[in-house]
């Protein structure tokens, strides 16, 4: 599998190579230095499998840049590799679709677990950092009273929230269901309405926290 490793700082780009030669043999990793070389490489390659990617890099722009990968790639993964452990940073990023989001603090085995679970099929998001942004709605005390929570959904809304607390976009959802993104977004305000959460942040925090209650529901 082609894997595309998209930083500025060659040490960066070196050192996330060494981890992903550690993971399997069978990676091939791609570099780039830059937002260009980003697209060109993937003009190339339209088989790589895996992005991970720094938001902060000449001509990616940070967010505005991730809005056109996901618009020109919506198929290729992606997973941020980003010096910001800012909560509604990493909640911005979790908004665009990603499935992944790696501190370039982590040291090299918290970097290989994330990496091991999205090549499994995962998302990998750091917990620590999120539940520092005190979103999440009303305070749970138990399992048991979040089951109860989460009875109040439909199956369609706690099917739709479990996947935007894995990354999946609006866009991606409403394809995977067969069914408009404008429907999409009413079920999902339905949810929010339900579960009183007031924003995207709270959403987003709640369906990641709380993805695989959602899913095994």
């Amino acid at each position: 599998m082609k894997i595309l490793i998209a930083d500025d700082h060659w040490v960066v780009r070196e050192s996330l190579k060494q981890v992903t030669k550690q993971l399997s043999r069978n990676f091939e990793p791609i570099e780039a230095a830059d937002f260009k070389e980003v697209m060109d490489i993937l003009k190339q390659h339209p088989t790589v499998g895996l992005m991970l990617i720094d938001l902060i890099m000449p001509g990616f722009g940070e967010f505005e840049g991730l809005r056109q990968l996901r618009s020109k790639y919506p198929e290729i993964p992606i997973v941020i590799i980003s010096i910001h452990d800012d909560p509604a940073y990493v909640l911005e990023a979790i908004s665009h679709g990603v499935i992944g989001y790696i501190p370039k603090s982590a040291g090299a085995a918290e970097i290989i677990r994330s990496l091991t679970r999205v090549i499994s099929g995962e998302v990998s998001f750091p917990r620590h950092i999120i539940e520092r942004s005190g979103f999440g709605g009303p305070r749970r005390k138990s399992q048991g009273e979040e089951a109860i929570n989460l009875d109040v959904l439909t199956s369609r809304e706690r099917g739709i929230l479990a996947l935007i607390g894995a990354g999946t976009p609006v866009s991606r959802i409403a394809l995977k269901l067969a069914i408009s993104p404008q429907t999409v977004r009413v079920h999902l305000a339905n949810a929010m309405r339900k579960l009183d959460l007031r924003n995207r942040e709270e959403t987003i925090h709640f369906a990641v926290h709380h993805a695989r209650l959602l899913a095994g529901g």
